[in-house]
């Protein structure tokens, strides 16, 4: 059993920042990948952006540069920064770790 962990959700106003954390139950090299998804209300959860355990990085089509992904190996985490936000970053984002663990998913909400 794997459990994934989020935190660093919130609101953020348009042109603010945000990092989103996810704390794995044991060691993110042990994942051949790991990622973060958005989800919009009715709609299916999309990539935003991938990482593999060699530190190859996938982005999501959705994403235009201001969004990174990076882990702390030692502590078993890996962060999503999420910069310059706009209202259509909204959603509910989750960590995902191969081959089907997900987290909890946490909520970010951008508005003025």
């Amino acid at each position: 059993q794997v459990q994934l962990v989020e935190s660093g959700g919130g609101w953020v106003q348009p042109g603010g920042s945000l990092r989103l954390s996810c704390e794995a139950s044991r060691s993110i090299l042990s994942f051949d990948t790991m990622g973060w998804y958005q989800q919009f209300p009715g709609k299916q959860r999309e990539l935003v952006v991938s990482i593999t355990s060699g530190g190859r990085t996938k982005y999501g089509d959705s994403v235009k540069g201001d969004f990174a992904i990076s882990r702390d190996i030692a502590k078993n985490t890996v962060h999503l920064q999420m910069n310059s936000l706009k209202p259509e970053h909204t959603a509910m984002y989750y960590c995902h770790a191969d081959p089907f663990w997900w987290g909890q998913g946490t909520q970010v909400t951008v508005s003025s």
